[in-house]
């Protein structure tokens, strides 16, 4: 029942986000494009459910040519940003493209954030601890409890907890904690 009524929500919040942010969204998008060469999104090889690898749309927020690694891995990661990637990235507006994964149901709202796919020991844990078996999310609990500031240890056992304890209630508070987090710029580093 939980998952029902979690796909039914998911799919009634990305078709209302998007047609409340579709100025931003487009703005966004020629503002990218007349601030950086390149495209306006970088489709990212993530991985899904069941370690399924799926393409993962951001705005993009990186120069082209940015080795393809989780952005702590980078010497100087504020080197890689194109003019308006410090912004997006800060404001996580990068992540607005990802509602089209929500409604082709490769992503949720909430779940644990999508391992790149090169990501070997992120994924290896999350494969021990049965977390490889939900959908990942725009946000998660290990997003609002920390984000780039957990080791890999602790944010697999911030998503096991989440799979204890799904529930609808419990996404909601997820929710609202994220808008909260956002809006403060906790837990941010890049």
């Amino acid at each position: 029942m939980y998952l029902h009524l979690k796909r039914i929500f998911d799919i009634a919040f990305a078709i209302i986000a998007i047609l409340f942010l579709i100025i931003p969204i487009i703005i966004i998008a020629i503002l990218i494009k007349l601030t950086s060469s390149g495209p306006i999104l970088y489709w990212s090889d993530r991985v899904g459910q069941d370690n399924h690898i799926f393409k993962m749309p951001k705005f993009r927020s990186m120069r082209i040519g940015t080795p393809t690694v989780a952005t702590h891995l980078l010497l100087n990661p504020k080197d890689h940003l194109t003019p308006l990637g410090d912004f997006l990235r800060q404001s996580s507006l990068d992540e607005l493209p990802q509602l089209w994964c929500i409604l082709t149901g490769e992503m949720s709202l909430v779940g644990p954030r999508p391992a790149l796919f090169n990501q070997d020991y992120l994924i290896a844990l999350r494969t021990q601890y049965g977390v490889n078996k939900l959908t990942p999310g725009i946000t998660g609990w290990a997003q609002i409890n920390g984000r780039d500031e957990l080791s890999i240890p602790q944010k697999v056992q911030l998503d096991y907890e989440y799979l204890q304890h799904q529930s609808l209630w419990f996404d909601i508070k997820i929710v609202l904690l994220t808008i909260r987090k956002v809006i403060s710029r906790a837990g941010i580093a890049h």
